[in-house]
């Protein structure tokens, strides 16, 4: 699985982010697939570069950013573009199912209809043989 995830460097006591797209398996300041930012804590407000157009592609791609740069991908204004993005896909998919889903209970509703009709409405011969039998 590939995530979105920070990269220690920095000094000792010094810590400085490099947000990097690695391959889960790999080691926390180890290999990594690609470079998209940094973040410096150190700094008041902390600084924060991030590439928008590298992450959204990651993301579009499946890889899944940790909770702390979910964070600063708020913050840099990157996660909410690709979060309504997904949405709007999620909801896309889910009012066409809903549609067809619809359409069926509509079907169905309609064959009920018809049976219910067929049920309530009296025949012929089974009025007039009450009829003769009340007479006799």
């Amino acid at each position: 699985m590939v995530k979105i995830r920070l990269k220690r460097m920095g000094a000792h006591k010094k810590p400085f982010y490099r947000v990097v797209v690695a391959d889960s398996r790999s080691p926390r300041d180890g290999k990594f697939i690609e470079e998209i930012g940094y973040y410096n804590p150190l700094t008041d407000p902390a600084d924060i570069k991030i590439d928008a157009e590298k992450a959204k592609k990651w993301l579009d791609n499946g890889a899944q950013a940790t909770d702390t740069v979910k964070s600063l991908l708020k913050k840099a204004g990157v996660f909410d573009a690709v979060a309504t993005k997904q949405k709007t896909a999620k909801t896309k998919a889910v009012s066409e199912e809903v549609e067809a889903v619809s359409e069926e209970v509509e079907a169905v509703s309609e064959e009920v209809e018809a049976v219910s009709e067929e049920v309530t409405e009296p025949t012929v011969d089974s009025a007039e043989t009450t009829d003769s039998a009340t007479e006799e």
